[in-house]
């Protein structure tokens, strides 16, 4: 009940229930799979593409593309383009970008933990 409380003072487009609300929009966006994995990637570091497509192992180079645009246009990362031949493009985690990586660095000590609870769980369901 406390949390329902805390929820109804949030303006409508930071109330994660509505459907219609930014911050719905926002953690669809980030609680992707890919966009998990390529924060994950990033870490502190400044990585190409290619070097990022290396790390994120299965991604397409579609998927890779949307996330990246994606995590740029929620302000999660930068994109700087050098002006070369053939341009070189670098890609690092923003302040907000690195302050969800703690998070999600969370979430893998947790599926650590965890994992061989949830294999067995798994493995009694299926049978």
């Amino acid at each position: 009940m406390g949390t329902r409380r805390q929820l109804e003072g949030l303006p409508e487009d930071a109330d994660l229930r509505r459907a219609d609300s930014l911050a719905r929009e926002i953690f669809s966006d980030v609680a992707n799979k890919w966009a998990l994995l390529i924060i994950e990637a990033l870490g502190d570091r400044t990585l190409r593409f290619s070097e990022l497509r290396d790390e994120v192992d299965g991604i397409s180079h579609k998927m890779l593309t949307q996330n990246l645009r994606m995590l740029e246009r929620n302000g999660l990362l930068d994109r700087r383009i050098h002006p070369t031949v053939p341009p070189k493009v670098e890609y690092t985690l923003t302040g907000p970008g690195r302050a969800l990586r703690t998070t999600i660095d969370a979430m893998c000590a947790w599926t650590h933990r965890n994992l061989t609870h949830i294999e067995a769980s798994r493995n009694r369901f299926d049978t």
